[in-house]
């Protein structure tokens, strides 16, 4: 099973993200959020993902419906890792957090996810 390794910009959040096959496909969402923090994502379930360090580090940060968990770094803001609203059981990772996301990105099929159009904030109040 390949492991990956990494971390916000300064370092100060680490992980691991274990899965059990080399990552073929990244999600491209074009919800505002995403848009803005120019994130990859790749599913992951719980027992993929492990802090490694700076666990107390991480911020949360939500809007609209509250459904999706977006963690990022309080020292440098960088997003890492998030909690979808389209699967909010599951973890999705920025790919772009990877240390060796520059090797590994000619080998990513980039899929379109249409979040601006998400159901679960068609209905709910802005914020």
């Amino acid at each position: 099973m390949p492991t990956y390794a990494g971390s916000c910009h300064c370092g100060a959040v680490r992980f691991s993200l274990t899965k059990a096959a080399p990552l073929a496909e990244a999600i491209e969402c074009n919800c505002s959020v995403c848009t803005k923090k120019g994130v990859l994502l790749v599913p992951a379930e719980e027992t993929e993902l492990q802090i490694e360090q700076g666990e107390d580090k991480l911020q949360l940060y939500q809007w609209r419906s509250n459904t999706a968990h977006h963690w990022f770094c309080s020292t440098c803001g960088i997003h890492a890792f998030n909690r979808p609203r389209n699967n909010p059981e599951r973890l999705a990772v920025n790919i772009r957090c990877l240390d060796d996301y520059w090797a590994m990105l000619p080998g990513i099929a980039i899929k379109p996810f249409d979040g601006q159009n998400h159901p679960k904030d068609q209905a709910a109040d802005t914020g």
